[in-house]
């Protein structure tokens, strides 16, 4: 007996209908298994052929996998069946429709953010050769890594590189270098994607691909910005922007602006930041880019935040959220849920807040998103220091620090220490308020984060005088 059907009886008798499934499914894998293993072939293969008749024939063969930049993908009536049309063409052992049909699953999944792409492109890449071969595997990687699977992701990309070496393709190796990269910032692993990324821009320079040098330069300036050398960061921005608008690449054209925006936001440039996501968010839009559409109004949504426009940062959000999900972007939906949950807590809604860190919480541990999971942490232990739990909100303080300080971000880093000073404070130590509270703001300074500063001492002071004692640095602190 089948244990699983026998537990669905235990719940509720079975229905004509279930019975009817259940035996049809029997029925229908019996009459399967009777075919001869030729016939089966034969008639895998007449299906395929119905389903092509009636979407108009057999697609055309799709442009090179290897072109750089991409050549776009036409759609076609079959690719609502590709994966089925992929299924009959390996059953019927039809070696020509096969990579055909997986190539239009992969591309289509991808569009529709469906699961299937992952594997589509791992079968593909083992039916190929060479760069081809190679190609396929940086498309499964990226497919594992928009979907939060960042050590399966490295684990293709690797496969990438090598066979991209094995074959001398040094543009392709660039290429394989950057998605490698990608993976290691992601992960915290940074002065190694810092390597990574100066070793890919080095390839592309060497074999002038100046759409590979403006990716690799604008990635490089996240690694500045997420390591506070922010100066290095905007320049490098800047370089990456003239060259990608140069060779007219308008989909990293928008990304490149999104982040140069984030510098202008971080170094208190507030309006020209908003003028700035607003073009990206154009951009985006214009090529129907729904993923970087959802990050570029999570990115909007912090700035209505910070300019005290709470119910549009609130609306903003959102929708933000609701693209994350829609396009599986498990990542962006971690920071979204973070940055929303920032909004609750600073409307009243505690108790939503510390839910919603929690979610998020979970989700960058999911995806070994070590950056985004010390942030959580350190706006997490602000929820239990709000509420009295001022034991739990120092142990995750100190958990929060110290991985800013394995990654080097010293930003929340500054900011999280300022936080713990004022708990410290309140809780009658005085001394160690001040000396973390003095790190604290030395580091703000350092980068040049004022107006960061000033909200935490507005915030120390009114969390002083609600306690009852004076304000760090102020008569008695110790």
């Amino acid at each position: 007996m089948n244990p699983a059907f026998d537990s669905l009886r235990l719940l509720r008798p079975p229905s004509a209908e279930d019975a009817w499934l259940f035996r049809h499914a029997l029925l229908r894998d019996a009459a399967y298994q009777l075919q001869l293993p030729g016939d089966r072939a034969r008639l895998h293969g007449l299906a395929l052929e119905l389903i092509e008749a009636a979407c108009g024939g057999r697609p055309p063969e799709p442009p090179p996998l290897d072109a750089d930049p991409p050549a776009p993908f036409a759609p076609h009536a079959t690719d609502a069946f590709a994966l089925e049309l992929a299924a009959h063409a390996r059953a019927a052992r039809l070696n020509e429709a096969l990579p055909l049909y997986l190539r239009r699953a992969a591309e289509a999944a991808g569009r529709a953010s469906r699961p299937e792409a992952e594997a589509c492109w791992v079968e593909l890449a083992d039916l190929s050769r060479g760069a081809i071969r190679a190609a396929a595997l940086r498309n499964a990687g990226g497919a594992a890594q928009s979907r939060g699977r960042a050590r399966e992701a490295e684990r293709i990309f690797d496969r990438a590189l090598a066979v991209h070496r094995k074959v001398g393709d040094r543009r392709g190796e660039g290429s394989a270098l950057g998605n490698l990269a990608v993976v290691y910032q992601d992960t915290g692993r940074v002065e190694q994607a810092e390597r990574m990324y100066e070793q890919a821009l080095a390839i592309h320079r060497e074999v002038g691909n100046r759409r590979g040098e403006g990716i690799a330069l604008g990635n490089l300036a996240i690694v500045y910005q997420e390591t506070d050398r922010v100066e290095q960061a905007e320049s490098t921005h800047e370089q990456a922007l003239a060259i990608l608008h140069e060779v007219g690449d308008r989909r990293s054209e928008g990304i490149a602006l999104e982040n140069l925006a984030s510098v202008y936001q971080v170094t208190d440039r507030v309006e020209r930041a908003e003028r700035t996501y607003k073009q990206a968010l154009a951009i985006h839009r214009e090529g129907d880019n729904r993923r970087s559409e959802g990050i570029a109004l999570g990115l909007l949504a912090g700035i209505y935040q910070e300019t005290d426009r709470v119910e549009q940062a609130e609306r903003t959000y959102e929708y933000a959220l609701a693209v994350h999900r829609e396009v599986g972007n498990r990542r962006s939906e971690g920071i979204a849920l973070d940055h929303l949950a920032g909004v609750y807590q600073e409307t009243g809604r505690t108790n939503q807040a510390e839910r919603t860190y929690e979610q998020a919480l979970a989700i960058h541990r999911e995806g070994d998103n070590r950056r985004s999971e010390g942030i959580a942490l350190g706006n997490l232990a602000g929820v239990y220091q709000k509420t009295g739990r001022m034991d739990q909100a120092e142990r995750t303080y100190t958990q929060a620090l110290a991985i800013h300080r394995s990654l080097g971000n010293r930003r929340f880093e500054g900011a999280h220490l300022c936080d713990l000073a004022t708990l410290l404070r309140t809780t009658g130590r005085g001394a160690e308020a001040l000396a973390r509270w003095s790190e604290g703001a030395a580091i703000l300074r350092s980068l040049g984060d004022e107006a960061e500063l000033r909200r935490k001492t507005e915030a120390m002071r009114s969390a002083c005088a609600k306690a009852g004692v004076p304000p760090i640095g102020e008569g008695g602190s110790t």
